[in-house]
């Protein structure tokens, strides 16, 4: 009997259902329980003069009031580079940068408090945008490049070429669990914390940095979040530092649980970007050069900015090879709270640049999308056939607008048309396939799949008819516009930073016959914890239901990486593979001994033959004697083996030379494809999606329901970003879209109707974990289809008024897109 592969529900699904399931402030309160919060700086930059906190303290309920100098440890922190403050000390860089630390016995006393806190500053200039920061030249480290080939030199000699640049806006995490933490004091200085994060182990460091006491004074536990998507890897541990400084000063536990308003204003988000780039190509659409200038707003400090920036720069090929390559990444500094990591991590700002490009090289040629990526792709080193009949295949005609290629970048203009194209016989080339399966950083594309999911998806999808009927539509329609855009993905699946790809897992047998496992996964939703149980399950050949996984304990798991990077299930199941190996040789060795040797039978100990399957252990050369594992695992304790295994796992053949950006930073590619179908209302710029097909190289699924779920969730996450998620500021940097009623994260009613998913049959993927693959954040990319789409529904109209398309694309956004210069002047 295997668990893997089958459909087993969300191990918390039920508990959800029924309310029972404990996040951070179900807990109930310890005894003195105290409430934490935090007063920040009233301006986005500025001097610390003077902090007035007597009033406060005044208060019934008000306990105490800390600031930097009640911290006993370090108060200048990060996760990488420690170049954040804890508390301000000198100087506040940005709006509501906490400055005091107020403990009361009541939440409404901690709501008064906070309006008695005075803080006087010395008002700074600040800098908010990318455009600003440049500049200034404010800029957390020096510029990255990753490249290859010549480009100039190709670009000079490009038959055509195009330029432009990209704004891509940033992301609130609006995980449903504000970011929270319970501290409690021990005995001899020691410190326990529950906190909601990803990262466990960052929390623990951190914690111990600002107290002054050795890593091992602290536990932090993980029982599960209510989300996370990147907004609890390294930003966690600030709330958790609060809350242990007042348990450790005032030797009561502590609690904090910031607001939705506070949380939105005062944590990172996903980085907003600025792209700049010039292409060369030729008249069929094949990508010759590509020059592509990154530049991203960190906000205040590094946090993990410069992780960020390398995976954009990673992703920044996406599907296509590009002979002559080169991206330039680099991190602005400003006044707003501290970017971080988010589901992605990079990735969608550099994909959304390149695909971006194709659109615009599609409107320049008088051709469909579809030809220029079939065209770009990996290991596709032939375009695809016209058919026969001149229709289908991707045409569209385009009366709406004026002949296209006309004035649109440098270069001699295609013949005009008022038809989208096919592209002809490929230009001779002398690169041969295997260079078209290498990247720009030198990793080589194995079991490369992105040519057949094109393919497939273009015909299940019915793409061709379907573009056919939107190009008749939106000739005869006065009042709405379609588009229909196919994006691929190709996502790299480990940390780019090599240390962090390793895990180890806890498998403790109990006599019964059961198992516990302890890793350092932490559940947010995303069904880890799940996986882990199947493959434990099936590893030691007992029911699923016989497993448990325990709370994610430092303790118990030391040194751990976050729950990021998709990589989760990858590490985590493995180590605890890893350690049912141990167990069962163990186990074998003794039952082979003890309980199926036969010297008279001519059957000798033979742990080779001993078998693990549906709770019973068996000798395959006698295979009617079967023992229940209770038993085997009973008598094994009598006989004093060890019941208790620690499995490590480290990621293989990952390497990445951050100095002459080359080499192997990925164990594996996920790859998925998506075709979105949009409508666009000519008066109003509402968007509604009418239709998603989406194909993902899923290898082989672990738990197919899961996976789906986390296929569906990322894809709408994804468009939400792409399409609703604005984050808007005031003039000192104050965030206007702190709430649902401003910033809007898709509903049901912006679900297509038609969202068809599929998974792309993949048995192929043998470097991953038993064949499947990851798909955390790929998912996400693809809603860059919808993105596209509209970009392909607005140049049917208006070519030139298409490539001014920013993201998020919100009804208004389209609206100026769609309103001609003269009258937008106006």
């Amino acid at each position: 009997m295997s668990f893997v592969g089958k459909d087993i529900p969300h191990e918390s699904a039920a508990a959800h259902v029924a309310g029972e399931s404990l996040f951070v402030d179900d807990l109930p309160p310890a005894r003195n329980e105290l409430f934490v919060d935090v007063v920040g700086s009233p301006v986005a930059h500025g001097r610390l003069h003077r902090i007035d906190t007597a009033a406060a303290r005044a208060l019934p309920c008000v306990v105490a009031c800390f600031d930097h100098t009640d911290i006993p440890g370090h108060n200048v922190i990060g996760p990488v580079i420690k170049d954040e403050h804890l508390l301000v000390s000198d100087t506040a860089v940005f709006l509501g940068d906490p400055v005091v630390v107020i403990a009361a016995e009541s939440r409404e006393a901690l709501a008064a408090a906070r309006k008695l806190v005075r803080i006087e500053m010395e008002e700074l200039p600040p800098i908010f945008t990318i455009e600003d920061a440049i500049a200034n030249n404010q800029f957390i480290a020096p510029a990255k490049i990753i490249a290859r080939g010549d480009v100039d030199r190709a670009l000079a000699a490009a038959e055509f070429t195009l330029s432009g640049e990209l704004h891509v806006g940033g992301q609130d995490h609006f995980y449903l669990e504000s970011q929270a933490a319970i501290a409690y004091p021990h005995e001899g200085g020691t410190m326990l914390v529950q906190s909601s994060t990803q990262h466990p182990s960052e929390v623990q460091a951190i914690v111990a940095e600002v107290l002054g006491i050795p890593f091992n004074a602290v536990t932090v536990l993980c029982k599960r979040m209510g989300g996370g998507f990147g907004g609890k890897e390294t930003q966690a541990a600030q709330p958790a530092a609060f809350a242990a400084l007042v348990a450790h000063k005032t030797a009561r536990s502590a609690r904090i649980v910031y607001g939705k308003d506070d949380d939105m204003r005062i944590t990172g988000k996903r980085h907003p970007f600025l792209g700049r780039w010039r292409v060369g190509f030729t008249a069929h659409g094949d990508i010759t050069a590509y020059d592509l200038e990154l530049f991203s707003n960190g906000g205040c400090s590094t946090d993990l900015s410069l992780a960020v920036m390398e995976r954009a720069m990673l992703h920044a090929d996406n599907a296509y090879f590009i002979p002559h390559f080169r991206v330039t990444g680099q991190v602005c500094k400003t006044n707003l709270p501290s970017n971080t990591a988010f589901r992605g991590f990079g990735g969608p700002q550099g994909v959304v640049n390149i695909e971006n490009v194709i659109e615009q090289i599609a409107t320049h040629l008088n051709l469909d999308s579809i030809e220029v990526r079939h065209r770009n792709l990996y290991g596709n080193p032939t375009p695809p056939t016209p058919s026969p009949d001149g229709n289908g295949n991707g045409h569209f005609a385009n009366p709406l607008s004026p002949p296209l290629g006309e004035g649109r970048g440098e270069g001699r203009a295609p013949k005009s048309s008022s038809r989208l194209r096919l592209s002809g016989p490929a230009t001779p080339t002398s690169i041969d396939a295997s260079d078209r399966l290498t990247t720009p950083y030198g990793q080589l594309l194995r079991n490369n799949t992105l040519p057949q999911l094109i393919t497939q998806l273009r015909a299940t999808s019915n793409y061709d008819s379907r573009r056919h009927q939107i190009t008749t539509f939106n000739q005869y329609s006065k009042t709405h516009l379609r588009g229909l855009a196919l994006t691929p993905v190709k996502f790299g699946i480990s940390f780019t930073k090599m240390p962090m790809n390793q895990a180890n897992a806890l498998v403790n047998l109990y006599t019964d016959g059961t198992a516990l496992v302890t890793t350092g996964a932490t559940e947010m939703g995303q069904g880890v914890h799940t996986r882990i149980r199947q493959l434990v399950a099936d590893e030691l050949g007992l029911d699923y239901a016989a497993v448990r996984i325990g709370t994610t304990d430092t303790s118990k798991n030391n040194n751990t990486s976050p729950s990021a990077a998709s990589a989760t299930t990858d590490l985590n199941g493995a180590a605890a593979v890893n350690a049912c190996v141990i167990l069962k040789t163990r186990l074998a060795e003794f039952a082979a001994q003890k309980i199926f040797a036969d010297e008279s039978a001519g059957l000798p100990a033979s742990p080779d033959h001993v078998l693990f399957n549906a709770s019973l252990v068996s000798d395959a050369r006698r295979p009617e004697k079967q023992i229940p594992f209770r038993d085997i695992v009973l008598q094994a304790y009598l006989h004093r083996v060890d019941l208790g295994a620690r499995g490590f796992y480290a990621t293989p053949g990952v390497d990445f030379n951050r100095e002459t950006g080359r080499g192997t930073p990925f164990l594996y590619y996920t790859n998925g494809a998506a075709v979105a179908e949009v409508e666009i209302d000519r008066f109003t710029g509402e968007l509604a999606t009418r239709r998603v097909d989406l194909l993902m190289d899923a290898g082989v699924p672990l738990n197919p329901g899961i996976d789906r779920g986390q296929i569906v969730g990322g894809f709408v996450q994804g468009m939400g970003w792409c399409t609703t998620e604005e984050l808007c500021y005031g003039p000192k940097g104050e965030l206007l879209s702190h709430s649902p009623t401003t910033y809007k994260i898709p509903s049901i009613g912006d679900l297509p109707p038609v969202f068809n998913i599929a998974f792309f049959d993949n048995p192929h993927s043998h470097v991953s974990l038993k064949r499947s693959k990851a798909l955390g954040e790929p998912p996400l990319l693809l809603g860059l289809s919808v993105w596209a789409a509209i970009k392909n529904a607005i140049a049917y109209v208006s070519p030139e008024r298409s490539d001014t398309l920013s993201l998020p694309a919100t009804p208004e956004v389209i609206l100026r897109a769609l309103t001609p210069a003269r009258v937008a002047a106006k």
